[in-house]
């Protein structure tokens, strides 16, 4: 029985989702303005990568930078084009101000997605209580990935929220699957393997230059290597 780990990186254009595809990534998260920390890439931008590349794509669903949804009628418009432009996989989550999830502006994203699958990105790091979010997103339709450093600070604090968090799968709240990242370095994979964990999300890592220069498929080989 294969071992192997899912591996996500950050593509930002066709030239990082090339590299990362040629590297070994199993899946991309289509972002603009890491400056913004992600936000929603142009519909242009989209299409291209989807012509250059043939694994599966999850685009970010965020206008602004932090974790407030803002004018959800653009979130829901936004997602409507990508869903025209042929995206099937997404990337969300808002919070509101008190650290609760902000579900009126889940649930009308949600809704304009008709069961495409989507992952609840960092936010959950910034919620005020990481199981009452959980819970409270359960029964949303599609949502089937947290993407997590445990942490706001990152991996390294995260490390035992994650083992923890990892134990409890499989009871209500906990059925999506984790996928780790933010922080994340390969001395922290024997750890994070040993909790049975299974899925990683690299931007800077893929990037040895710097997020001024695009992704390095060697870089990603080697996640993958060790991922396998």
């Amino acid at each position: 029985m294969s071992n192997r780990a899912l591996l996500e990186v950050i593509a930002l254009d066709a030239e990082d989702a090339i590299a990362a595809q040629a590297g070994g990534a199993d899946r991309l998260e289509l972002v603009t303005d890491m400056a913004a920390d992600g936000l929603t890439p142009p519909r242009e931008t989209f299409a291209a990568i989807r012509t250059a590349v043939d694994i599966p794509l999850r685009v970010m669903l965020r206008k602004t930078d932090g974790f407030a949804a803002g004018d959800v009628s653009v979130l829901v418009r936004t997602a409507r084009e990508l869903r025209a432009e042929g995206a099937q996989e997404f990337v969300l989550g808002f919070l509101n101000p008190d650290g609760t999830p902000d579900l009126a502006a889940v649930e009308a994203v949600v809704a304009e997605l008709e069961g495409c699958r989507w992952t609840f990105h960092r936010a959950i790091d910034r919620a005020a209580d990481r199981d009452q979010l959980r819970k409270a997103l359960a029964d949303l339709p599609g949502l089937d990935t947290y993407l997590t450093a445990g942490s706001a600070a990152g991996v390294d604090e995260g490390l035992p929220v994650l083992a923890a968090e990892a134990a409890r799968r499989g009871e209500p709240g906990y059925g999506a699957r984790m996928l780790v990242g933010g922080g994340l370095t390969l001395s922290h994979l024997p750890v994070l393997r040993s909790a049975g964990i299974d899925a990683f999300h690299i931007g800077g890592a893929a990037r040895p230059s710097g997020w001024g220069r695009p992704v390095s498929a060697e870089a990603v080989a080697q996640w993958r290597s060790a991922l396998t």
